[in-house]
């Protein structure tokens, strides 16, 4: 099967093409390094069956055969990423969208739309279902971001409703794993790194906010589930871990698995819409898709610390996704 992965330079579009690879498939990685990182894919170079187009899809979609799959993950993810590209994250996530889903119903292809857990903003349903509208600020600063997401689903299904185009939704919760960016901004990286470094580790607030973490390999096995399952076309889904734990716990475990006697330190809590909790409810996901995370937190984490030692240049190996 031919796959076009856009957005396959980046975290999880990397693993998502190595997956791919893996289970026999062509792959063709598009992405145009906004803030994909060609490090996460060097080591696919070799696989024939594997072709990078260095491509920027709000320009159109690149000539190319016919493909089965179209997978859209092209957008920056992180606030730091977003915020320093909003009009190109607003505008990948609709008229990029616009090319990839053109493409996905000419080809007679089943397009998947990674679509986020910041749809829901700062959530007033805890957990959060696929059913909950959201709490979402259509000016503040996650604006460029959370917008073009919904902006994202609601063209997908007008795609579905109008061209019959297959087409499904999923809203990744926060995701961690290996090849993540060390500068990306959000809690493991930025609480890894400053553990390895032994400098302070930065908790925002209090550290009693919440999130809940997916390990980058079962986020990648619910993105294949839900391309692969019939009857998600027209579906929205939440993809992530219910385990929700507090920041300050992530800090503590985090330093505690790295080694690491760096001090930790409260600074004001983050401005512009930051959610205070964070957790999906994935009854829908076990329903539909027969999935659910497997990956503990503590052997995630050890995985995903020993990837930052090497990148980091500290010593150690990292550990296979």
């Amino acid at each position: 099967m031919r796959v076009l992965v856009a957005g396959g330079a980046g975290f999880i579009g990397s693993h998502l093409c190595e997956r791919l690879l893996r289970e026999g498939h062509e792959v063709v990685c598009l992405d145009n390094f906004v803030t994909g990182r060609k490090v996460n894919i060097e080591h696919l170079a070799d696989w024939p069956s594997f072709a990078l187009v260095e491509h920027d899809i709000i320009a159109g979609a690149p000539a190319m055969a016919r493909v089965e799959r179209v997978y859209h993950l092209a957008s920056p993810a992180s606030p730091p990423g977003y915020q320093r590209h909003p009009v190109e994250t607003m505008r990948v996530n609709s008229e990029g969208s616009r090319h990839l889903l053109d493409l996905a119903t000419r080809d007679g292809a089943s397009y998947l739309y990674a679509s986020t857990s910041e749809a829901y903003g700062d959530p007033l349903e805890h957990p959060q279902r696929e059913s909950y509208r959201g709490n979402v600020s259509t000016t503040g600063p996650r604006s460029m971001y959370d917008e073009a997401k919904r902006y994202g689903e609601a063209l997908a299904m007008a795609y579905v409703r109008a061209h019959g185009t297959d087409a499904r939704i999923v809203r990744i919760f926060n995701t961690y794993g290996p090849r993540s960016d060390p500068h990306d901004g959000r809690l493991v990286p930025n609480f890894i790194v400053q553990a390895l470094r032994g400098e302070a580790m930065t908790v925002y607030g209090d550290g009693r906010q919440t999130r809940s973490l997916c390990y980058v390999s079962d986020l990648v096995d619910g993105l294949v589930r839900a391309m692969e399952c019939r009857g998600a076309k027209g579906e929205v889904t939440n993809l992530g871990n219910p385990d929700e734990h507090t920041v300050l716990e992530f800090a503590l475990i985090i330093r505690e698995l790295a080694g690491s006697n760096a001090t930790i330190t409260y600074t004001e809590p983050a401005v512009g819409d930051d959610p205070q909790r964070r957790r999906p409810d994935i009854t829908k996901a076990r329903a539909l898709l027969g999935w659910e995370p497997r990956v503990a937190l503590r052997e995630g984490l050890e995985r995903t610390i020993a990837a930052f030692r090497d990148e980091l240049g500290t010593g150690r190996v990292a550990c296979a996704s």
